[in-house]
């Protein structure tokens, strides 16, 4: 990873979805990458969607998704204000991004990452200087 990118919630799941096949591979790389580069970046909001679905749709004991958490707190996270609140429902009134994806989004922008790592947006679109990237396609 060369350069500052934020990873959405969906790669941390495959990461730890071990039917998941190669999407794991990819999801469980692209997080090394993150680590060690010390260019990714999440969110507060992708850290608790993540536990929501490790627990309940993955399984995995809430400890282990805890300690996960943890570890993950090593990347650069951000937690947003009102005024990004508010940006994000002008990308979602403008752009018709579901209100999580603008989020995110908004996340992304204020952290300044040029990528943004997700399977649930359309790969390629642009937000000023930031690219969605599918990692998985």
């Amino acid at each position: 990873m060369t350069v500052r990118s934020f990873v959405d919630t969906n790669v941390l799941v495959y990461a730890d979805d071990r039917s998941a096949g190669t999407k794991r591979e990819v999801a469980r790389d692209l997080l090394l990458r993150a680590l060690r580069s010390r260019q990714g970046v999440l969110s507060l909001q992708v850290l608790q969607e993540y536990y929501a679905a490790a627990t309940k749709r993955l399984g995995i004991p809430s400890a282990a998704v805890r300690n996960r958490v943890e570890l993950l707190g090593r990347l650069d996270i951000v937690t947003l204000d009102l005024g990004d609140l508010l940006a994000a429902i002008d990308l979602h009134r403008l752009h018709s991004l579901a209100i999580w994806d603008a989020l995110i989004v908004r996340a992304a922008l204020v952290s300044d990452c040029r990528v943004l790592f997700s399977e649930d947006m359309q790969h390629g679109r642009r937000f000023e200087g930031l690219e969605i990237v599918n990692p998985f396609s």
